[in-house]
């Protein structure tokens, strides 16, 4: 196979002297030898490539063994970017190029001279039946060449025969890079599309009576970036594999010898950091490619450390500082190289995965610097994708230099897709408002094992000590998001406060006892000096909220995540978790405006929705609170919200905790269940909110969902000054 020849009477083809050259003996048990004949009883020619790359890549990666099912990326998905990105363009190209080439085997030069023909004829007797259209006008050049124009369909100087094959010039000069191409999924599915088109051509050649055309487009138009050696050995092999497929099924002989070649184009190379000289971390080039598609690692910002290790995300961070936030994920490196590959004219289009948090926080980095530089043409905000055999939710973002005047989202066209993935009011644009800072607040993250249960509780609430001191000062009721949701856990914390010296934490003798056994062996090796010294104290204690919930006797909870959102009233004996969102209000009209589906639709498109099955998404005070422009009540109208208010609370709590029930069916009583079952007498008391608070607004009660966004975000805008 590496040099071709005979065994015996039997031709053993050339295939490749690059990927046979090197030939190991390896030895098998007599199980093992059973199974390769096994599996060379079957017949391997119709073999997905991408299936073959993904059980050769499991076969090397022990970590992978286990994944069973063929559980690979489809064609279907990979289309989702190769189509809008590479064949859409081309496909445009090709069209107007038939009408180049039908205009000239009319015998007209060009497009232009067979409208003005359509136009004289229009007014001559000769155009007594009128043309209902181009098409007509087309075929009426058509019956005219044939009869007046004839063309020589051997011609190789006739210039329709050379549009064609200009445009089959055209797709053999298409280059696509994979910067991550893994084991060249997408690579192979743009090569097969690319081979799809041509065909397409070759076949409409021969219905003008051009015959004995062949496939140009050739594998080494695949460009390719992968790290690891194997995963690019595999994409070079399932390239070869797939484009001798296509030919063999749709009826062209391949003779090529060697049967396979070395492609070059794959490089073995990290696409985004370049470390051959550590001292000096250096940016990778990219090679220059018309598209650029693929699937760049899934991994957030906070786990970069962990997996990537020190030494590398620091040079990371340094060589990108002023273009990519610390914080972003890492498919974000990804975007801004190819955002820069556009921008410096080296690139026309491309399209990538990425994790959903991309449209967030501080990911929108690189999406507004992709919009600066050109634009989104397509995009996918929620799908499910299949990564490592697990299905995961992810983004697709396709984009150029703005010279594509069509958008779409989610397949759906759109006047215009904004850097969070969405459509209609860009509510990326909305500021912090003034009037809602320090109302709205991230509870505590404690950082260690602070939290105990209710039993251990009590123990420690009953033990003396020193200074005669109780620990009620010290151990306090504690919740978190499923507190709110489901029903409450009844867990307690150890609180020493915000600032409090260890010597007089010492006082409180179980509780910090407690803290110096369970939490300090962890805490003393944080990363963070102060939480490592101040071990006994929470790691984030949440200072502000704790003085503004301070002369209060109760204050607004809602779940950071949750499937619906509700907001609920807190006694401030309770500590909130990191995972609950508290506002410093005990004013039921707060919470009634909190509460509306006004405020809950600014919320839900502003915040954080990783899930469309989390229709409720992510609250965070920054995003969803602190640039929601609040109405501005009369009197009047802040009572009959505030009354409105009381009485979802009053009629929730009756139905969350009614008298005479039995333990059992309490435990389905919880705020999720509820609202989803929505029973009438709830939509009822919704409804009677959310008129009190549009009429607060001055706007229409039935306003839809879309009207009400742009309205808050001129609200918003025109408070901020902007």
């Amino acid at each position: 196979m590496a040099t071709g020849g005979f065994s015996g009477a039997d031709e053993i083809a050339h295939f490749n002297g690059d990927l046979f050259n090197v030939v190991d003996t390896v030895e098998l048990s007599t199980t093992a030898l059973q199974r390769l004949g096994e599996a060379c009883e079957r017949n391997w020619r119709d073999i997905e490539p991408s299936i073959f790359g993904t059980l050769f890549e499991r076969a090397l990666d022990a970590s992978k063994r286990a994944q069973t099912g063929a559980h690979y990326t489809g064609a279907e998905d990979i289309d989702l970017v190769v189509e809008p990105v590479v064949m859409t363009p081309l496909r445009r190209e090709w069209d107007a190029a038939r009408v180049e080439i039908e205009s000239s085997e009319a015998g007209f030069s060009g497009l232009e001279d067979l409208q003005d023909y359509g136009r004289q004829s229009r007014q001559s007797e000769s155009s007594e039946a009128g043309f209902s259209g181009f098409e007509d006008l087309r075929d009426y050049g058509r019956q005219s060449g044939q009869s007046e124009n004839p063309v020589n369909p051997d011609s190789d100087d006739s210039a329709a025969r050379q549009r064609l094959e200009a445009f089959r010039e055209r797709l053999a000069s298409v280059r696509v890079l994979d910067p991550a191409c893994g084991s060249g999924n997408f690579l192979y599915i743009a090569l097969r599309s690319l081979l799809d088109l041509e065909k397409e051509v070759i076949d409409y050649a021969a219905a003008q009576g051009w015959l004995g055309l062949t496939p140009r487009v050739q594998p080494d138009q695949m460009l390719g970036l992968e790290i690891n050696h194997y995963a690019a050995e595999l994409a070079r092999t399932a390239l070869w594999i797939g484009y001798i497929q296509w030919h063999q099924a749709n009826g062209f002989p391949y003779t090529q010898r060697p049967i396979l070649m070395p492609l070059d184009t794959i490089r073995q190379t990290d696409a985004i950091l370049d470390l051959s000289d550590p001292d000096n971390p250096a940016e990778p080039e990219w090679p220059a490619a018309e598209f650029i598609v693929g699937n760049p690692p899934f991994l957030g910002g906070r786990l970069l450390l962990a997996t990537l290790g020190d030494e590398y995300v620091q040079a990371m961070y340094g060589l990108y500082r002023k273009r990519i936030p610390n914080s972003s994920d890492l498919c974000c490196y990804w975007l801004e190289k190819a955002r820069a590959q556009i921008e410096a004219g080296n690139c026309r289009r491309a399209g990538l995965l990425a994790t959903q948090g991309v449209r967030f926080q501080s990911n929108r980095t690189v999406m507004s610097r992709i919009k600066e530089t050109g634009d989104i043409f397509a995009a996918y905000d929620d799908m499910d994708w299949v990564l490592d055999g697990a299905t995961v939710h992810i983004s697709v973002v396709c984009f150029d230099d703005g010279s594509d005047e069509s958008r779409s989202l989610n397949g759906k066209a759109v006047s215009q897709v904004n850097i969070d993935l969405t459509a209609g009011a860009d509510l990326t644009l909305a500021k912090r408002l003034p009037e809602n800072l320090e109302i709205a607040f991230r509870g505590i993250d404690k950082i260690g094992e602070f939290d105990i249960y209710e039993t251990a509780a009590v123990s420690i609430l009953g033990q003396p000590n020193p200074d005669g001191r109780s620990n009620a000062d010290v151990v306090k009721r504690w919740i978190n998001g499923k507190d709110i949701t489901e029903r409450p856990r009844n867990m307690w914390v150890i609180d020493f406060g915000v600032n409090t010296p260890e010597a007089e934490a010492a006082l409180y003798e179980a509780p910090f006892e407690y803290v110096r056994r369970v939490v300090r062996p962890t805490r003393i090796k944080n990363r963070m000096a102060w939480r490592a010294e101040n071990w006994w104290l929470h790691g984030s204690p949440a200072s502000t909220m704790r003085q503004k919930l301070l002369p209060l006797a109760r204050y607004i909870a809602t779940p950071k995540v949750s499937k619906h959102r509700f907001f609920v009233w807190v006694t401030t004996d309770i500590l909130p978790s990191n995972l609950v969102i508290a506002f410093a209000s005990d004013d039921d009209y707060m919470l009634g405006i909190l509460s509306s589906t006004v405020h809950e639709l600014w919320a839900r498109n502003v915040g954080s929705q990783l899930r469309e099955s989390d229709s409720g998404g992510t609250y965070t005070p920054t995003t969803c609170f602190q640039t929601f422009p609040f109405p501005r009540p009369t009197e009047e109208q802040r009572e009959a919200i505030g009354a409105a208010a009381a009485e979802l609370d009053r009629l929730r709590e009756g139905w969350l905790n009614p008298e005479g029930v039995s333990a059992g069916e309490l435990r389905s009583r919880t705020l999720t269940n509820l609202y989803n079952q929505r029973p009438t007498w709830l939509d009822n008391v919704h409804a009677r909110l959310d008129a009190a608070v549009a009429e607060a607004y001055g706007w229409p009660a039935d306003l839809a969902d879309g009207e009400i966004l742009e309205r808050l975000l001129a609200l918003n805008l025109e408070r901020a000054g902007g």
